[in-house]
């Protein structure tokens, strides 16, 4: 890891002390991942499988997960695990139903109505990570949603083990959570099955959910394609920002930085504080707890990536953060709502020492499906109507085309448009 003494950089110093581990190599994974597309979309099971078994060490002939399987997925888990999965599906379920937008009808001139109504998207794609660490929490955070907005069709898929099967947990999840198919698929390839369809895997309209940098390259690519499908969000490797003061405990601080880092070797987490006392403390901290963490080889390398910076103010630090516009922003500071007003870009943010960010991992009901590598300067995070469609609706009475219609002919007209002018003109004279 590295203390940086913020006020000491030049521009492309500070550039490359934030710069992010996996945007670093995105040319050399575009090409991979496109090449995955293209294979899946040539030559679709075979190269799903072929894939699998190149990536997961498994050779699949049925990709769909089958009742047996779901069966026995619930009784590989134990009564405490299945509660856990329920009561945050609850928490994630109420906060998310809160979102459902009410229809709008407005009579925007005498006589002329415009409407909008929310309709779901038609099928969907969920994409559950399972590399290094299978996210029961990510197929909570996609399949909640996606069954409140009552999406008629809804997919996941999941790498499978080395034995063949899905996480018991993330089957679990999904049983519950009203998924209708589950395929034994990752990566990139999972992204082109459901973008472009298989024979075994359905086409999807839209596709939703975290992954790696092939993960996220693919969903880009696939995006842009008219033949494709739409993505969520740009949401790739985990990535935590914290911005703490002197009041902040140097064990939660290191602890929270930990939490981000134990996810993947190219995965960041940042500091940032004026408090220079409070990040050596939080270098020690950090070296003692990760000692007794299980995930030792992830952390050997994704510490040297963690980067405490040290800023003349609090004020300095929030610019900083709204300039990285980081995945999860976390305030360890004195009284942290008052500072929110200056947060303008994070996926998801954190107050005060009681908040960690592994709350709002798992339970505490907001999404964890966010922007990561800057995104969150445009992007928010993943919520219900991201699920739905938009789509408006206008009526008009003979009497308010009549008063509103000039209006049309004489835009229509300065535009040069004159058959757009012709459609009002041919209904007026209709009404005379």
């Amino acid at each position: 890891m590295r203390l940086i003494d913020w006020n000491s950089l030049d521009e492309p110093g500070r550039a490359a002390a934030l710069a992010r581990p996996a945007q670093r190599d995105a040319a050399a994974v575009s090409d991979a991942a496109r090449a995955i597309v293209a294979a899946v979309r040539r030559d679709g099971d075979r190269a799903v499988r072929d894939y699998t078994a190149r990536f997961d060490a498994v050779r699949l002939e049925d990709l769909e997960v089958s009742a047996r399987e779901f069966d026995a997925a619930e009784r590989a888990l134990d009564q405490d695990q299945l509660a856990a999965i329920d009561t945050a599906i609850a928490t994630v379920h109420k906060f998310h139903a809160a979102q459902m937008p009410p229809a709008i009808r407005v009579e925007t001139a005498p006589g002329v109505i415009c409407e909008r109504r929310s309709v779901p998207v038609r099928a969907v794609g969920l994409y559950v990570p399972a590399g290094s660490a299978p996210l029961p929490s990510t197929a909570i955070m996609l399949a909640v949603p996606a069954a409140i907005a009552a999406c008629p069709l809804r997919v996941m898929c999941t790498a499978p083990d080395r034995n063949g099967r899905a996480n018991p947990a993330v089957l679990a999840v999904a049983r519950r959570a009203g998924v209708h198919h589950v395929f034994k698929v990752g990566g990139a390839q999972a992204i082109a099955a459901m973008a472009y369809g298989t024979a075994s895997v359905p086409k999807c309209d839209k596709l939703y959910g975290p992954g790696n940098a092939f993960v996220t390259a693919a969903k880009l690519l696939v995006a842009s394609d008219p033949a494709g499908a739409a993505a969520d969000l740009p949401a790739g490797v985990s990535e935590v920002m914290v911005v703490a003061d002197e009041t902040a405990n140097p064990e939660f601080v290191a602890a929270d930085l930990l939490a981000q880092a134990e996810h993947s070797p190219d995965a960041q987490a940042l500091l940032v504080t004026p408090a220079r006392a409070l990040a050596v403390a939080v270098a020690a901290a950090l070296e003692r707890q990760r000692q007794r963490l299980a995930r030792a080889d992830i952390l050997a390398q994704s510490v040297q990536h963690v980067r405490l910076v040290v800023v003349e103010s609090l004020d300095a630090a929030l610019a900083l953060a709204n300039d990285y516009a980081p995945e999860h922003l976390i305030l360890q500071v004195r009284e942290p709502r008052s500072w929110l007003a200056q947060v303008s870009a994070a996926g998801s943010v954190f107050l005060g020492p009681w908040s960690p960010e592994s709350m709002g991992d798992y339970c505490s009901g907001t999404n964890h499906t966010l922007p990561t590598y800057g995104y969150a300067r445009a992007h928010s995070g993943l919520c219900l109507e991201d699920f739905q469609k938009r789509i408006t609706v206008q009526e008009l009475s003979g009497p308010g085309l009549a008063a509103l219609g000039p209006t049309a002919q004489t835009l229509a007209r300065m535009e040069g448009l004159d058959a757009h002018a012709a459609a009002v003109t041919v209904r007026l004279e209709a009404l005379r």
